[in-house]
């Protein structure tokens, strides 16, 4: 199992490839309870993770303002639906 600490160091993508080898794991069925209650856990945490990363990347992204001229004119805040 990955420790909370290390799974803080952990990029977004071996993240959320961690994440998917517990959910396989999960839905094999085969791990017995106490490993499944462990691994629901790490799995939980790296959601958590996931998605913390994820927004700190949208609010990283702008989207570029264009003029009537078709110009840049600066940045803004992208907007995600």
């Amino acid at each position: 199992m990955t420790e909370p600490s290390a799974e803080s160091d952990l990029s977004f993508e071996a993240a959320l490839q961690r994440l998917e080898s517990l959910v396989q794991r999960l839905e094999s069925g085969q791990a017995p309870l106490e490993e499944a209650v462990t691994l629901y856990e790490e799995g939980a945490r790296l959601k958590a993770l996931c998605e913390a990363r994820l927004k700190a990347a949208q609010l990283r992204v702008e989207k570029v303002v264009l003029g009537a001229d078709g110009q840049a004119v600066g940045v803004e805040p992208a907007e995600f639906g």
